[in-house]
């Protein structure tokens, strides 16, 4: 259920989160617009998903890509391809760095079915009625991205593929009414799972993907009044359940007399607050 209080200018709509394809609406509430931040499920789930959710793709302003890795943006040219035949060209933002490390990035502007525009750290940009402020995250790509999103008082951070909080993306998660943040893997399970070892070191380090514990402790350090949501985007389905990062975010609320609520990302079922 979608959460509504007065300071509620937006709603956030994760259609995917994994490593099988992500995808996710921000939209607003006031004026029906949004944007996409990456594209890595297929036509059909994206469409389907978005009518569940009551979103409508006429009204989709801008895709921003996060960082190159396939389940972000493999879907992107079924997805345009299949906005375009509703005369719908949102424009593509990312930074010149994942463009030109993006195959599928690419390829779609190749088509020519949108207008592009680049971005960095720190940059201020006015979409869809909110202003979005890119941050650098820690991960193995050739560049990465988490966004704080700004609407008439109302904010939401938003933080996957990270293997750290650095400290910008931890001030750029500050005083936010949503939290969309990684809680990828659990530890033990990561230790005692199928994964080849080099992988494994892969996934723990700094660039690779927050920990439950590690999304747990952030979470702990962020708490303030405003805060109504937290979500675990990009839970592993070999490293993790759909019940751990639930559990640790809500200990790490507990223990702080906190009343938010906790909800966890489906790789294949859609989640909105």
């Amino acid at each position: 259920m979608a959460l509504q209080t007065d300071v509620a200018k937006m709603r956030l709509h994760v259609l995917a989160s994994g490593s099988k394809g992500n995808a996710t609406i921000v939209e607003n509430i006031v004026t029906g617009e949004g944007l996409l931040i990456d594209c890595g499920i297929c036509k059909r789930d994206f469409l389907a998903r978005c009518d569940e959710a009551g979103f409508d793709v006429q009204r989709l302003v801008a895709v921003l890509v996060t960082h190159e890795h396939t389940d972000h943006t493999k879907g992107l040219g079924v997805v345009y391809r299949a906005l375009a035949k509703l005369d719908v060209h949102p424009t593509l933002l990312t930074s010149r760095v994942v463009r030109n490390a993006s195959c599928n990035i690419d390829e779609l502007l190749m088509q020519e079915l949108c207008d592009f525009a680049t971005f960095d750290e720190g940059d201020a940009l006015s979409l869809a009625g909110f202003q979005v402020h890119p941050f650098a995250t820690s991960h193995d790509a050739a560049q990465s991205f988490g966004f704080r999103v700004e609407c008439d008082g109302d904010v939401l951070g938003f933080m996957t593929d990270t293997g750290i909080v650095t400290p910008a993306a931890h001030e750029a998660l500050d005083n936010c009414r949503l939290l969309a943040m990684e809680a990828n893997h659990d530890r033990v399970m990561l230790a005692n799972g199928p994964y080849p070892y080099p992988l494994k070191r892969r996934i723990a380090s700094e660039r690779g993907h927050l920990s439950n514990e590690q999304a747990a402790d952030e979470l702990a350090s962020l708490l303030h009044d405003g805060l109504e949501a937290v979500i675990a985007m990009h839970v592993s389905e070999n490293n993790n359940d759909y019940e751990l990062p639930g559990v640790a975010l809500q200990e790490a609320l507990t223990r702080a007399g906190h009343g938010a609520a906790v909800r966890v990302a489906y790789q294949r079922k859609l989640v909105t607050v």
